[in-house]
């Protein structure tokens, strides 16, 4: 492989997103970083289960001890949120049904509620992922969103899941649905290995989506013969290596090393990251602006909770984010 210059960015955007992120843990007010461009636009974390949706799936919807445990359950309670992605979708549904159950559930009623949200001009999807609609015979696309959910559970997808002995055997049992590409199959085959349900090792599975790939063209002027999935895996493995080698205190998630989903991520970010601080470099889509602004938070930043069977100690925050670093971040 070949890098460009973006590879450093890469990694320094990797240690100042990280840095921003204890900095928000320990000081509610900020500010949280001097880099212009983490400043003024929105970019996510670096590792994924630490962003605020991935956060709240993790908690309030996959191990809330008042909620079911069953693998249908578990299985119900992650994909109809992540299907929508969105937080408010999730506790208007449950503000109107109470707690959603896959025993009790009324999935007419769901449609129906997400019908008067949509009328009254509400958004019911996250902009997070372009979610195509799969063809089972309804007109709105969450009332179909609605129905292959129920076709999964009706086919024993939850019990085939945990028979398979590898993450990307569930992905592949995903992405044989309609309308679940390969991308979004990844994605909820990690957000499902995030619950009780699936208890794999993330290391050795990733899929490279359309950011990534465009911030791999970004950061190699060729990959040889490696495909993006290689690459990504690769760059996991070398990022003690790459840290040390720039002057990078990279402050690991509690003792937890990127993974490749994370690497994914940053991919991902990274290209939107260099269209400003790299605007010479051209990608794959041609893209020279970031779309989304950085809006300050207000509120509190709750406790961090992930997967028990990780045991990350979070109690502590890590010990040298209260201030400011500045590592010389290429802008």
């Amino acid at each position: 492989m070949n890098p460009s210059p973006v590879l450093e960015t890469y990694w320094r955007f990797a240690a100042e997103r990280q840095a921003i992120y204890f900095r928000r843990l320990e000081n509610l007010n900020g500010p949280w970083t001097d880099n212009p461009i983490l400043s003024a636009y929105r970019f996510t974390n670096a590792y994924r289960a630490s962003d605020r949706v991935s956060q709240y799936l993790i908690r309030e919807v996959q191990y809330r001890p008042d909620r079911p445990q069953s693998p249908a359950e578990l299985f119900f309670r992650t994909l109809l949120f992540k299907i929508f992605n969105k937080i408010e979708t999730w506790e208007t549904i449950e503000r109107k049904v109470g707690p959603l159950t896959w025993k009790n559930v009324d999935l007419n009623l769901i449609t129906t509620i997400l019908d008067d949200l949509l009328a009254r001009g509400k958004r019911i999807y996250s902009a997070a992922y372009i979610m195509p609609a799969p063809r089972l015979g309804y007109v709105r696309k969450h009332a179909n969103h609605i129905a292959l959910l129920k076709m999964m559970i009706d086919d024993r997808l939850p019990d085939r899941i945990r028979q398979v002995p590898s993450l990307s055997m569930v992905y592949d049992l995903l992405v044989s649905y309609p309308g679940i590409g390969s991308f979004l199959a990844f994605q909820y085959a990690i957000d499902l290995n995030y619950s009780s349900l699936l208890d794999f090792d993330e290391s050795d599975f990733v899929i490279a989506g359309p950011g990534a790939l465009d911030g791999i063209r970004k950061c190699f002027y060729d990959i040889g013969p490696r495909t993006p999935q290689e690459v990504i895996l690769a760059v996991t493995d070398d990022q003690e290596r790459a840290f040390r080698s720039f002057g990078l205190d990279f402050q690991t998630l509690f003792g937890r090393r990127l993974q490749p989903i994370d690497c994914q991520n940053l991919f991902c970010e990274i290209s939107k990251y260099a269209r400003v601080a790299h605007p010479e470099v051209k990608g794959l889509t041609g893209r020279t602006r970031i779309k989304q602004s950085y809006r300050p938070r207000t509120d509190p930043m709750p406790e961090p909770y992930f997967p028990p069977r990780w045991r990350l100690v979070t109690e502590q925050t890590p010990r040298k984010y209260g201030h400011l670093s500045r590592n010389g971040l290429l802008i």
